[in-house]
């Protein structure tokens, strides 16, 4: 998928934000028909936002817990439920394997051998404690932090410190973001390196922990079978779509191979980690690897925060991981708050490009909104609406708005016209594969993946829970909410322009899909050059662009 879809995208991408130096929704000047995918990205951006710094709250909640004497999820406490156990975990676990049953302390081969009175007098839930056995890092989790419930139609109550953790991650970006995007750019210098730093530390412990080399093999051996599954392929191609601030001259092509390359390199070295740690749990524990390897927030939550305990120096451990994950999380979000950000200040420029205030106003604004929609995830049933925005948020509509903006570029702007774009950056023509791949390996790759992940389809799980089919329903609708924005506003902007024109509805429709005449870069200088290829008059090229941190700019012409 690194090749069939994911540098080409970002080549895309990248380039496109580049030429025009402006936000995703304003570079569809390029075809105003298609100005609903940039919308649709700002929508995803948006929901993307305001679940994933629930993700950074957690992590938050988790570094505070990590500075206690003790680390609290070492052991089975006041919050835990009957089926926790620590002491003898393993060697329940070790019984399971076998088929036996744990039972007062020790194992039972074959439970229904047993004299029936016997065995309901010696424990009546051996078999149910036996299978629902759980680890104090587990419960510390579900019970402590989430307080969560049976299931998403029961949301329960507000989790108070959850509310104050999840503010204090919006400080935190807003923090990042405050000073426009040259200081955010510094504080992803940090947030993009010290992970690595991190990595290797924890990398170097792992490997000197009793079964490590076992959990790396595991890692590194390829599970052909999984090919088989749709959302492989979907969490595969789903690693993509952002636009950038950039000089013109930029060597956006290396950008995209280094980005794309080190994305991939960054998650086999991640999983070299994990995997390490896994490998010592399943030694630890004598179950098979699989039997550890959590998926989604069990991964970071109860598999690793139940390893740093039998560590020595655990708090130590705990902090340096979290932290960790605080960086990893907020130069993600960082990202991702100012395509949000970008979009709206390039929409309205009169409005909050013109002073510093407007534009801070803005950045708090979009906070406060976000943090107001995340509290539904800080409920005890938050866990499970979260699990619903990762499923949904940003897999299909992202899959979607690739595929349209495939044709869009590739297609209808003209995929030579926009080599010859980035030629006049760049200084040279790039190789003719492109086109090839923007306008047919590309759009195809990721229409197959669809339609599998559409026939695949299988219902949300979170751990052992299945959801219900009218919450997956409702995933669907989180799904709609951005991508049926593309052809609505198509829609909308033919039925305007045809209200406004005398043409037949093909000849509006043709005129929707040409550039504006303020299409192209910021720069008076690079837009003269650009239409100097093009062999038309440069007189009335002055740019409406606003220019990128700039405090003011004239009005844009393409309004929805």
């Amino acid at each position: 998928m690194l090749f069939i879809t994911g540098i080409p995208l970002v080549f895309m991408e990248l380039s496109l934000g580049q030429y025009c130096s402006s936000g995703i929704v304003t570079l569809w000047k390029s075809s105003p028909i298609f100005q609903g995918v940039g919308w649709a990205m700002f929508v995803v951006s948006v929901l993307i936002s305001v679940y994933y710094n629930m993700i950074i709250a957690y992590t938050l909640y988790f570094l505070f817990a990590s500075f206690a004497k003790i680390l609290p999820w070492s052991a089975c406490g006041d919050w835990s439920t009957e089926v926790c156990n620590d002491g003898e975990l393993h060697k329940i676990k070790a019984c399971t394997k076998v088929g036996g049953e744990w039972c007062n302390g020790g194992c039972i081969a074959n439970m229904t051998a047993l004299n029936e009175t016997y065995r309901l007098a010696i424990s009546p839930n051996c078999s149910n404690f036996t299978s629902s056995i759980k680890s104090p890092s587990d419960e510390f989790f579900h019970e402590y932090v989430l307080g969560i419930t049976d299931g998403v139609h029961e949301m329960g109550t507000i989790r108070w410190e959850l509310v104050g953790c999840l503010a204090l991650a919006w400080v935190l970006v807003g923090i990042c973001l405050a000073k426009g995007i040259k200081s955010s750019g510094k504080a992803v210098y940090f947030t993009a390196f010290f992970p690595y730093i991190v990595l290797m530390i924890l990398l170097v412990r792992g490997l000197t922990l009793e079964g490590s080399v076992d959990g790396i093999v595991y890692f590194l051996t390829p599970q052909w079978s999984q090919l088989s599954k749709a959302q492989v392929w979907a969490d595969a191609a789903v690693q993509i779509f952002f636009s950038l601030y950039n000089k013109f001259r930029n060597n956006c092509f290396l950008d995209a191979i280094i980005v794309s390359v080190m994305d991939c390199v960054t998650s086999v070295f991640a999983g070299l980690v994990i995997f390490a740690i896994i490998g010592y749990m399943a030694h630890e524990l004598n179950v098979e690897l699989d039997q550890v390897a959590s998926e989604g927030a069990g991964l970071a939550f109860v598999v690793y925060p139940e390893v740093v305990t039998k560590l020595p120096i655990s708090q130590l451990w705990s902090v340096l991981f979290f932290a960790m994950l605080i960086t990893l999380g907020l130069g993600t979000q960082i990202a991702t708050v100012t395509t949000v950000h970008t979009t709206l200040m390039d929409y309205w420029p009169h409005v909050f490009r013109v002073n510093q205030r407007r534009r801070i106003l803005l950045l708090v604004m979009i906070a406060v909104t976000c943090f107001l929609l995340g509290l539904a995830f800080c409920t005890q049933g938050g866990m499970f609406i979260l699990q619903l925005f990762d499923n949904y948020a940003a897999t299909y509509s992202l899959l979607l708005i690739g595929l349209v903006e495939c044709i869009g570029i590739g297609w209808v702007y003209g995929a030579d016209r926009f080599l010859g774009d980035i030629e006049l950056m760049l200084g040279k023509r790039p190789s003719n594969i492109w086109k090839y791949s923007w306008k047919f390996v590309a759009p195809t790759a990721l229409l197959a993946i669809l339609i599998f992940s559409w026939a695949d389809f299988k219902s949300s799980k979170y751990d052992k829970y299945v959801f219900p089919l009218w919450a997956d329903g409702l995933g669907f609708i989180i799904t709609l909410s951005s991508i049926m924005l593309i052809p609505a506003i198509a829609i909308y902007k033919v039925v305007c322009a045809k209200c406004k024109s005398e043409f037949g509805l093909m000849e509006v429709i043709k005129n929707l899909a040409k550039p504006t005449d303020d299409w192209g870069p910021v720069s008076k200088e690079h837009r003269t050059e650009r239409k100097m290829i093009d062999g038309t008059p440069t007189e009335q090229f002055e740019s409406q662009i606003p220019f990128v941190g700039s405090q003011f700019s004239t009005e844009q012409d393409t309004k929805l």
